[in-house]
């Protein structure tokens, strides 16, 4: 066993679907292999340098996961309708970047049932399926609606979000409180039934379901949230990684994504 030191800055962990699902971290010029690391010590220290993750520049302030100000302010990754796709205008040609908006946002999206903790429902881009369901460590998933832009699919979501939650209850999630008594398919099939008839042109009829598992080795059974603004140094034993979180012995876990941008310094036993 040696250990080894990295460094750069901090991004979403790029995730493979597999069983279990294979986290990569790219720190500097290394993209490091995080599931053999699970069951050793990890040592990261935050430095107290933070580049944008869109523009590079060092800012003192990170804003949505990773932003500077400016970028948050005007980049088309931080419009409105990221949070609330309905408010999307990319199918008309408008948008803080129309070409981006044409590139992203006015392309197939598929409204989505995942079940972590309880049932949800979701938009994504078709090809961020099954990306989407693991960063927000679903372990079952099902396809609801199929739409031609995002724009449609907000609106199916704004229709079914008084009968099922958009939210992911991360806590119990993290403590792997699964709702396993859920029927994902009876759900699917309810939601279609209950939401407005002209979104059922979008129906799905592809009915297979997503079974996700995690590298975990045990999850605990109370969770707090390590904060590297206040505690630039975590240390301890990685005991498991769900959605882009990493989950240390004792209950402390870690967004990784809430962090880009962070320059840290990393120590791995390999």
């Amino acid at each position: 066993m040696e250990t080894r030191t990295y460094q750069g800055n901090l991004r979403k962990m790029p995730t493979e679907y597999a069983q279990p699902v294979k986290y990569t971290l790219p720190l500097g010029d290394e993209k490091i292999d995080m599931n053999p690391l699970v069951g050793s010590q990890l040592k990261m220290h935050f430095t107290g340098l933070i580049n944008c993750i869109n523009c590079g520049r060092k800012t003192k302030k990170s804003f949505a996961q990773g932003f500077c100000y400016p970028c948050f302010r005007d980049a088309p990754q931080n419009a409105e309708c990221i949070i609330r796709p309905e408010l999307c205008r990319a199918h008309l040609g408008e948008g803080r970047d129309p070409e981006w908006e044409e590139r992203n946002h006015n392309q197939p999206h598929v409204v989505y049932l995942a079940i972590s903790s309880g049932l949800k429902v979701g938009v994504t881009r078709a090809t961020q399926v099954p990306y989407r369901w693991i960063d927000q460590g679903a372990w079952k998933a099902v396809k609801l609606a199929e739409t031609e832009n995002r724009y449609q699919a907000g609106m199916i979501e704004i229709d079914l979000k008084q009968y099922v939650s958009d939210k992911t209850a991360w806590q119990r999630m993290l403590k792997n409180e699964l709702a396993d008594e859920t029927k994902i398919l009876e759900a699917k099939t309810k939601m279609q039934e209950l939401m407005d008839n002209e979104h059922n042109q979008f129906d799905s009829s592809d009915d297979s379901v997503l079974e996700i598992e995690y590298p975990v080795i045990e999850y605990p059974t109370k969770v707090k949230s390590h904060n590297l603004d206040k505690e630039p140094t975590l240390e301890g034993k990685l005991m498991g990684i769900k959605g882009q979180y990493w989950i240390f012995e004792g209950g402390k876990v870690i967004n990784i994504r809430k962090y880009g941008g962070y320059f840290v310094e990393l120590e791995a036993e390999v």
